[in-house]
């Protein structure tokens, strides 16, 4: 399915839903991505299921945070965790990137359940495998089988 995009203001009840379609269990939804346009707030928002999908918002002028979950486990017992990441492309201006700590404290009061924060400003740093490492050290012990 591709990504639902939302576009005009961002409110606060635009974020809660999405992120609780991405918290939902019985949903496939997997991200939500809060974008800023041209203006210095954020004016666009988009959900989806698959994460190659999600980077391709993240471009090399974009400001944007995003709510991920990435299933964890082994095989006794499966999971959701998530991230909470803020991208700031490599051509965004210095201005533009420190307006960006006013809209993270919004949007981390809203979405405030996740396992791991990740600031990234390379593609490389939003690696799918890179994140699940980082989530799966941060959710502590692995009883599995070992099989």
């Amino acid at each position: 399915m591709a990504a639902r995009v939302l576009s005009g203001s961002v409110s606060d009840e635009d974020v809660r839903e999405m992120y609780e379609d991405v918290r939902n269990d019985s949903s496939d939804t997997l991200w939500a991505v809060f974008k800023y346009g041209d203006a210095k707030t954020l004016e666009e928002a988009a959900i989806g299921e698959d994460y190659e999908e999600f980077l391709g918002f993240c471009g090399e002028s974009d400001r944007l945070f995003g709510y991920v979950a990435f299933e964890t486990g082994d095989e006794m017992s499966r999971r959701k965790k998530f991230a909470f990441i803020t991208w700031i492309g490599p051509s965004v201006t210095p201005l533009k990137k420190a307006a960006v700590s006013t809209d993270k404290a919004f949007l981390k009061a809203i979405c405030n359940q996740f396992g791991k924060e990740i600031l990234a400003d390379e593609l490389k740093d939003l690696q799918y495998d890179k994140i699940y490492k980082e989530l799966e050290k941060a959710s502590g012990a692995a009883y599995g089988t070992g099989k």
